[in-house]
């Protein structure tokens, strides 16, 4: 009897197909063991330093526990390491990049069998995750055509895939009486349907009117995908309380001068529109996002812009990033004529916004003192 453990890092995209091959595994005989399992798959992520650190640190730490054990690295580090030859010097086993992440459980089998590997080509498919809690991510969408300045994402993962609606109800109706809510994952959002014709709002459509699940969300959704159409859907679908009241739109920077240098193509005046329609159709949603702090050139100002931005907005919670420079990206080259902000500078900023983003938690969570609020149980 053959045992495995997977390992995921990063986004919830990367949780998705986490999930995936955790149940592909299990149909194809292999039993989970956490201990000392037989074969270990982790599944990396590159948009930090830290990140790619952490995912070293692991399998340094697992082949010294269990040397007997193989380790089989995917995901957006190993696909960089791969890359860039880098990966001689780690106690790895197998590596299977993006590209052939939709068959990374045929490529172990064949390579534990000594069968030669064919028909390997073509991009990673979407998976899904099923939480034990009874929520279930379904990954709807991979790759990106932004390439903001700081983001290494799409050199890893490639051009904009969707998968077609009809495949995607196929697989929630086929989630089980257990599961109550289905979330939405995407490397990009605004990117899905690019290839299909299809929309984010004949999705929801879609799922609204063919599946049972109580509740739809989003794990988050990018700025250009909140337009005027999607607003007016949302009014419209907003009575039936099934799309969950949170939004994470990722804007990353409150100044105007860092949002165009990381080439993300909107201002803060753009996002703060979308943000206040969002509020004014339902005072109560949860509004989130991602901030990076000390990017390229950001002085006291720009930083001092951010903060008053978050703090006058709708946005009630905030995960702070302090900006790690990859290799190869628009920044790593604009760092020859920018001038990076220190570490000290980096988590002194990181720590002020931290600060607020508890007040503004807090705040929200007063508002909603005494409301009555429907509640999904799940068992």
């Amino acid at each position: 009897m053959k045992t495995f453990y997977c390992y995921s890092f990063g986004c919830r995209v990367n949780q998705a197909e986490k999930e995936a091959v955790d149940r592909e595994m299990q149909m194809a005989g292999y039993v989970v063991d956490v201990r000392r399992p037989d074969i270990t798959i982790i599944n990396t992520c590159a948009i930090t330093h830290k990140a790619e650190r952490e995912a070293k640190q692991l399998i340094y730490k697992l082949k010294r526990e269990n040397p007997g054990g193989q380790i089989l690295v995917t995901g957006c580090s190993a696909t960089y390491w791969k890359k860039n030859k880098l990966l001689k010097d780690l106690p790895i086993d197998l590596v299977v990049d993006n590209i052939n992440k939709e068959f990374l459980v045929k490529i172990l089998q064949k390579r534990l069998s000594g069968r030669a590997l064919h028909n390997l080509g073509g991009y990673a498919s979407v998976g899904d995750k099923y939480l034990n809690s009874g929520r279930a991510l379904i990954k709807i969408q991979d790759g990106c055509q932004r390439f903001c300045s700081y983001c290494i994402v799409p050199y890893l993962r490639g051009n904009p895939r969707s998968e077609i609606i009809q495949n995607l109800e196929f697989r929630i109706k086929n989630l089980g009486t257990n599961i109550k809510e289905v979330i939405f994952t995407a490397i990009n959002t605004e990117a899905f349907g690019f290839d299909t014709g299809e929309t984010l709002i004949q999705l929801i459509q879609q799922t609204l009117t063919d599946s049972t699940v109580s509740r739809i969300s989003f794990g988050s959704i990018h700025p250009w995908s909140i337009n005027d159409e999607f607003l007016r859907y949302y009014k419209k679908i907003l009575p039936l309380k099934r799309l969950v009241n949170f939004f994470h739109v990722p804007i990353q920077s409150g100044s105007n001068k860092i949002l165009n240098l990381m080439k993300r193509g909107y201002s803060t005046n753009d996002i703060s529109l979308k943000l206040v329609k969002i509020r004014k159709l339902n005072p109560y949603a949860l509004i989130a996002t991602d901030v990076i702090v000390g990017f390229l050139d950001e002085s006291d100002r720009d930083f001092q812009d951010t903060y008053d931005f978050l703090k006058k907005s709708p946005i009630s919670k905030f995960h702070i990033f302090r900006f790690s420079n990859r290799d190869n990206t628009a920044a790593y080259y604009m760092k020859r004529n920018l001038k990076e902000p220190s570490v000290s500078i980096k988590i002194k900023r990181a720590k002020i916004l931290a600060k607020l983003n508890k007040e503004k938690f807090e705040a929200f969570q007063r508002l909603n003192v005494g409301r009555s609020s429907q509640a999904l149980f799940i068992t």
